[in-house]
């Protein structure tokens, strides 16, 4: 089942979210996770989601080291609709999550649910939805790190597709997917904006390589 194009506005957005909380895991406006999702508590979630809004906040445990069934969580996420789904095999899904906003947590909230709820507010990150204009990001110096980064991990990325995506797009994708540590990719989450995580991409990736290969300088 497929459902594209289902992010509109910011009413679709439940003021109590169910939320994932993932180590690792980065989700930002435009931006697709696929997940599977097979421990019962989640395909309850799942299932319940599926049932009305289709929204889950993917949030991370404070310590990525926790092993609690219920960790302390960051207090900022970023909600997503499930625009596709399916189902493996009994009780295992494959879905993704396509970003719509980031939220900020209110509280936890009591529930007779198996899976966490929050009380989530959306207001300080309303201009996560607004389009961002073009040339506000320094594109050629995130083209040329990225550029840099990709040789150096022999990554065989399309090059072509990546750079004909609008900068937002551009930079939330990149985050999304480089590999850093869940302390940075909440960083990244929780820059004020997309220029701003535009400028601790770029640091982040020249950091990375330089520390793997001590000798290597990014012009």
């Amino acid at each position: 089942m497929s459902d594209q194009g289902t992010t509109s506005g910011l009413e679709e957005l439940p003021a109590i979210l169910p939320v994932f909380p993932l180590t690792g895991a980065l989700l930002l406006t435009t931006g697709q996770l696929p997940l599977n999702v097979f421990e019962p508590r989640y395909v309850d979630m799942v299932r319940d989601a599926m049932e009305s809004h289709r929204v889950i906040g993917i949030i991370q445990p404070r310590d990525p080291e926790d092993m609690a069934h219920e960790p302390s969580l960051y207090s900022i996420g970023c909600a997503g609709k499930i625009c596709e789904f399916s189902e493996q095999q009994e009780d295992i899904f494959r879905i993704t999550l396509e970003g719509m906003c980031r939220f900020r947590v209110d509280e936890e909230i009591e529930r007779i649910t198996k899976y966490r709820q929050v009380r989530a507010d959306y207001s300080p990150f309303e201009h996560d939805r607004v389009p961002l204009q073009e040339k506000c990001v320094n594109r050629a110096a995130l083209q040329d790190v990225l550029r840099h980064f990709l040789e150096f991990e022999n990554e065989e990325e399309d090059w072509e597709a990546l750079n004909n995506l609008a900068d937002d797009n551009l930079v939330n994708s990149l985050s999304m997917i480089c590999p850093f540590s869940p302390a940075e990719k909440q960083a990244l989450l929780e820059a004020r904006d997309v220029m701003a995580r535009a400028e601790l991409l770029i640091s982040l990736l020249t950091m990375m390589m330089q520390q793997s290969s001590p000798n290597r300088t990014v012009q």
